[in-house]
C-alpha cells in the first residue's frame, strides 16, 4: 500500500501541487484560501447549516439528511479510511523523501491525509442541498469546490485525497438523503394506518 501511494504521490499528486504552488500562488489567494478552508474545519459550516435547516419545516428533511450524511461520513472517512490507509501529508512526504520543507500558510497537521475530510464533508452537505433545492445547492457546490481546492492550494492534501473525498462525499450525500426519505416514508405510512 505504501509503495502504491508513494508512486502515486511522485508520479501524479506532487507535480500537480507543485504546479499550483508555482503558477497560482499570489497574495490574494494566500489570504483567501486559509479563510475558505476554515469553513471546512471539522465540518463546522455544514454542521451549523444542518442545524439551522432543522428550524424550518420546509427544509427539515434537508437538515436531517445533511446531519445523517455528515455522521456517516465521519465514520467512513475519519474513523475508518484515514487510519486504515495511513497516508502521510504531502508536506511531510516532501520532507521525509526529498528533504524539502514546504512553507505552509496554515498550521501543519500530522494526522493522516486520505481522503480529504474537508472535501468529503463539503460535498456531503452540498449534494444534500442540491438534491432538495437547486437554488441553494448550486452556491453550496461552488463553496464545496472552493474548500476542496483550498486543500490543494495550502499543500495539506494530495489531489487524489481530494478527488476521493469528493466522490465519497457525493455518494454519502445521496445515501443520507435516501435514508432520511425512507425513514420519513415509514413514519408517514404508520401515521396513515392509525
Amino acid at each position: 500500500m505504501e509503495a502504491f501511494f508513494s508512486a502515486l504521490a511522485e508520479g501524479f499528486d506532487l507535480p500537480i501541487l507543485d504546479w499550483i504552488a508555482s503558477h497560482l500562488s499570489c497574495n490574494f489567494l494566500d489570504i483567501f484560501m486559509p479563510a475558505v478552508t476554515r469553513l471546512g474545519d471539522s465540518g463546522i459550516f455544514w454542521i451549523l447549516l444542518a442545524v439551522f435547516l432543522l428550524f424550518f419545516p420546509k427544509y427539515r428533511k434537508a437538515g436531517l439528511s445533511m446531519g445523517a450524511a455528515l455522521l456517516i461520513g465521519l465514520v467512513v472517512c475519519n474513523v475508518t479510511l484515514k487510519p486504515l490507509v495511513a497516508r502521510i501529508r504531502p508536506y511531510d512526504y516532501q520532507f521525509q523523501h526529498f528533504g524539502k520543507e514546504i512553507q505552509l500558510l496554515v498550521p501543519a497537521l500530522h494526522d493522516f491525509s486520505f481522503p480529504s475530510g474537508h472535501s468529503t464533508a463539503s460535498f456531503e452537505g452540498a449534494t444534500v442541498l442540491m438534491l432538495y433545492n437547486k437554488k441553494l445547492g448550486i452556491p453550496a457546490m461552488i463553496l464545496a469546490a472552493l474548500i476542496a481546492f483550498s486543500r490543494l492550494y495550502l499543500y495539506v492534501h494530495y489531489p487524489t485525497d481530494v478527488i476521493f473525498g469528493i466522490l465519497i462525499g457525493v455518494g454519502i450525500g445521496f445515501l443520507g438523503t435516501y435514508l432520511v426519505k425512507k425513514a420519513y416514508g415509514c413514519y408517514e405510512n404508520r401515521h396513515l394506518q392509525k
